[in-house]
């Protein structure tokens, strides 16, 4: 499993835009091979981290290269964020308890 981590800001003036695009990319990341997960979390500061689980690095290439991904990819460094950072991991220890 490979873990994407993206940790955002938005600009203000665009939020509207971004809002009608995001359930498109959910959608077309759902719908990639070898998609697991995505979640998505806002923290008091305006601070949005998503999680976003793929089972192979080549499955999240591809996802990153899809072409409307990444024509989605350039509107968010040019207009929707103010800062953002990505990080993509490989699980070292995984554990699952319910109880």
């Amino acid at each position: 499993m490979v873990v994407t981590i993206f940790r955002s800001r938005l600009g203000e003036k665009y939020r509207e835009e971004y809002q009608s695009i995001a359930p498109r990319m959910l959608k077309l990341a759902q719908s990639m091979p070898g998609f697991i997960s995505f979640k998505s979390f806002s923290a008091s500061d305006d601070e949005r981290v998503s999680i976003i689980e793929f089972e192979t690095l080549e499955y999240l290439q591809a996802w990153r290269d899809h072409p409307e991904h990444q024509k989605a990819q350039k509107s968010g460094r040019e207009r929707f964020y103010t800062e953002y950072s990505i990080q993509v991991c490989e699980p070292l220890y995984q554990r699952t308890i319910k109880l």
